[in-house]
């Protein structure tokens, strides 16, 4: 599982010039699972995602969660960042999950991430074109694996 988590002020996500999903300061989260993924690279995720201290405290200093800071949550599926660009010149994406496993993956773990967050927790629509729009704080941008 992968997930590229940027630290916003704002983000949204639309279809077709229709919002579906916003919030105000919080996590844009981009998801990409793998074939093997499952429950504990779920949870283990969920739990590292409201729990890293990545919001300045009163000193400036990055010491506060997403639970401290009652943060959003915006979960938008990306299978792209499985993407593969050793070879040639047209990534591959053989190593992502094919929407088949990836939906319900991706379901439950937008569900992992409601039980844990205290802020709100919006989607994207799984496999829709859409535009995202953020205003990264810092910026912030971290990338979390787990297999």
């Amino acid at each position: 599982m992968r997930v590229l988590l940027q630290r916003v002020a704002h983000a949204e996500v639309r279809i077709g010039g229709r919002t579906v999903g916003e919030i105000g300061r919080g996590h844009l989260l981009l998801v990409a699972f793998r074939p093997g993924d499952g429950v504990t690279q779920l949870e283990w995720m969920a739990d590292k995602i409201v729990g890293l201290r990545v919001f300045a405290d009163d000193e400036g200093k990055m010491n506060r969660s997403l639970l401290d800071v009652s943060g959003d949550l915006l979960v938008v599926s990306q299978f792209t960042l499985y993407g593969d660009t050793r070879k040639g010149r047209r990534p591959s994406f053989i190593a992502a999950a094919p929407p088949e496993v990836a939906v319900p993956l991706y379901e439950q773990f937008v569900a992992c991430l409601r039980a844990r967050a205290g802020g709100r927790v919006e989607t994207g629509e799984f496999g829709a074109m859409m535009d995202v729009e953020l205003v990264n704080e810092g910026p912030v941008t971290l990338m979390l694996d787990r297999e």
